[in-house]
């Protein structure tokens, strides 16, 4: 039978299964800093999020953090006019950060290099993984497919 849970819920194993899948092999440059799992996740988190719900886009945009200004991905939910934001490694940032600028990327033309698609593959694995092992209906056989929508 398949899992009828709402679409909250839902994001809310997906973004649990993410937390659990970041390690240096995901990260950007391999980057690792005790306390911050969620540091250089960004991007291969915003095609993870877009593989589960396809009708987001990836967002790239800058934020101030108080100190300097890093470069984040993150995705959009476009509904009419408006944008709502999804971004489920924004706690890497210290609080009081800010976004200054974003702009939408185009989902065909994203030039993702080797490295990349290879830290996206990876995160997407594990997050397949465990959302298999820690669904109420693994028991039964679910696929991710069934589990996450």
């Amino acid at each position: 039978m398949p899992n009828r849970s709402s679409p909250q819920d839902r994001m809310l194993r997906i973004r649990e299964a993410l937390e659990a899948s970041w390690d240096g092999q995901t990260s950007y440059k391999a980057v690792v800093k005790p306390g911050n799992p969620a540091l250089g996740q960004c991007y291969p988190t915003a095609r993870v999020v877009q593989h589960y719900y396809p009708e987001t886009e990836i967002i790239m945009g800058t934020v101030w953090t108080g100190e300097s200004e890093e470069t984040h991905f993150w995705n959009g939910l476009p509904i009419g006019e408006d944008w709502y934001h999804i971004d489920l490694s924004w706690q890497q940032f210290p609080p009081g950060s800010m976004i200054r600028e974003f702009v939408v990327l185009d989902r065909q033309h994203l030039g993702d290099s080797e490295p990349t698609l290879q830290r996206c593959a990876l995160l997407l694995n594990r997050v397949e993984d465990y959302l298999r092992k820690h669904s109420p209906s693994s028991s039964h056989g679910a696929d991710a497919g069934e589990i996450c929508g």
